[in-house]
């Protein structure tokens, strides 16, 4: 458990990796919320969920997203979840439907490999014929020389655009999932005696000068 300070308010940050205290993080996050849900007057609720997946995939939490996802907008709040794979809600017997009916905001990422099965995605999610098109046009025609990507932005299902996302050389480093470009990083944060940060700016300004040396 973490707790963040920033102008009187606080966030608090759980973890649901740990096996052993999954059962009890999840009552914890049940009854904190909840009881902050009800009691906090005007005040803007969030409550945020992870690789939900792994939520999900416990019966007993995805009944709570469901209850979340019914009853927070009465109480000036709001319920997000974040997965890798569409079909991670969309298979869902339990979450489906509560999700679904109940998210004004869809935010979608490169959806490529679920064309040949996107159908029954679309009618899933009630997209519209535009929207179709525009989530299977994410990444299609990138710049070669940026590093961005794509992501689609659907607003009650009356406003959609897909807008492109990107940061500095830094940031991109940073954050990179690439195996490549992280064992990279590491290599050289190694030669640098352990200096991340150092190594990240080394690593930057190369992709931009190249003719650099960064040994």
């Amino acid at each position: 458990l973490k707790t963040y300070h920033s102008n009187m308010e606080r966030r608090w940050v759980l973890s649901l990796h740990n096996k052993i205290l999954f059962p009890v993080t999840t009552i914890i996050i049940m009854e904190a919320f909840i009881n902050k849900m009800r009691k906090l007057k005007g005040i803007r609720k969030l409550i945020l969920i992870e690789e939900a997946w792994k939520a999900i995939a416990s019966a007993n939490m995805a009944d709570y997203i469901k209850y979340l996802y019914k009853t927070v907008r009465k109480y000036f709040g709001e319920a997000i979840v974040v997965t890798q794979e569409v079909e991670d809600i969309i298979s869902s017997p339990i979450v489906k439907e509560s999700i679904i009916n109940n998210s004004d905001c869809k935010i979608l990422l490169d959806q490529r490999k679920y064309l040949n099965k996107f159908d029954s995605i679309q009618n899933l999610l009630g997209l519209t014929d535009k929207e179709r098109s525009q989530i299977l046009s994410i990444n299609m025609a990138n710049h070669p020389g940026r590093k961005y990507k794509e992501v689609f932005f659907s607003l009650g299902g009356t406003q959609s655009a897909v807008y492109a996302t990107e940061v500095s050389l830094e940031e991109y480093y940073t954050f990179t999932t690439e195996e490549s470009e992280k064992m990279e990083l590491f290599a050289l944060a190694e030669k640098l005696g352990g200096n991340l940060e150092l190594a990240i700016k080394r690593l930057a300004e190369s992709k931009r000068n190249p003719q650099l040396s960064i040994t």
